[in-house]
């Protein structure tokens, strides 16, 4: 899904890139880039949009996101709040094939990163006993220089590599691609999809907001997403629920009302079907 083309600062003949973001809130339009990236969340909750996935995100989680895979971290509404002094804050690893150059990276002793990094286009979360070592080196490259720096930064992928709780987070690699200019179109449908999912909403919002006719509308977003908008919305949803599930400061039912379901019998059968969990359960 060609979408905004998010440009990452590179220094010529570098092996990788390393940047730290801290903010209000992450970047928060669903974007796209040539390099495989990690992304450590140090700070901050929120929802994943990464190809066809929709889920939650928190502090310590650990992410490899495929080259070209569209994806976005929307912070959690409280993180816009006027007055809030919320703060987000991620360090994140980019490289790719051509930092390296064509030769080095088909290099035998490379065979398992390429496998690696090819199972990364559906993205992955790391989990397990390793994924803290690899969070460690992750913060720690942001302090080496020169042939330290990449030699800690090999030893961070050998380690990745060898993690077998890697999950795929995507059911496909990518989406269909949408040209460029569609990039706006599919921006503005989630944003306004996250700023009202609390309430119900009509298809034909949806619709006027992509300025299509509810039938193309429905085909576009099909089209683009491998999934209906009715079934992208309850994914929302639900992960707007896991955060006050979380919290435990409201009972189930005022949970499936403020997450925008219009009866609890509709979010406990929803909420299972996309976490594989009942409610009751997740909280």
């Amino acid at each position: 899904m060609k979408v905004v083309d998010f440009r990452v600062p590179k220094i010529k003949k570098e092996a990788f890139r390393i940047q730290e973001d801290v903010g209000k809130f992450f970047y928060d339009q669903l974007h796209q880039h040539p390099e495989i990236q990690l992304m450590l969340i140090l700070e901050g909750e929120g929802t994943l949009i990464a190809g066809d996935y929709v889920g939650r995100f928190g502090s310590g989680d650990l992410f490899v996101l495929g080259s070209g895979l569209p994806h976005v971290f929307r912070s959690d509404k409280k993180y816009y709040e006027l007055g809030s002094k919320l703060r987000t804050k991620a360090v994140s690893i980019y490289f790719n094939e051509h930092y390296w150059g064509d030769s080095f990276w088909q290099l035998e002793e490379l065979k398992l990163l390429r496998k690696f990094v090819a199972r990364s286009a559906q993205a992955l979360q790391i989990t397990g006993k390793k994924k803290d070592s690899v969070a460690a080196m992750m913060c720690e490259l942001k302090n080496k220089q020169g042939i330290d720096k990449l030699i800690l930064f090999f030893s961070m992928l050998k380690e990745l590599i060898q993690i077998k709780g890697a999950t795929p987070l995507a059911v496909a690699p990518r989406a269909n691609k949408i040209d460029s200019s569609e990039g706006k179109r599919m921006n503005a449908i989630l944003s306004f999809t996250f700023r009202e999912s609390h309430r119900k909403i009509y298809i034909k919002e949806a619709a006027d907001v992509a300025h299509l006719s509810v039938e193309a509308f429905c085909r576009y977003f099909k089209v683009h997403t491998r999934k209906t908008y009715t079934a992208f919305l309850n994914e929302v949803r639900v992960s707007n629920a896991c955060q006050l599930l979380i919290g435990k400061d409201y009972s189930i039912s005022e949970v499936s009302a403020m997450s925008g379901f219009a009866n609890l019998s509709n979010f406990n059968r929803i909420f299972k079907r996309v976490t594989g969990k009942s409610p009751s359960r997740y909280a």
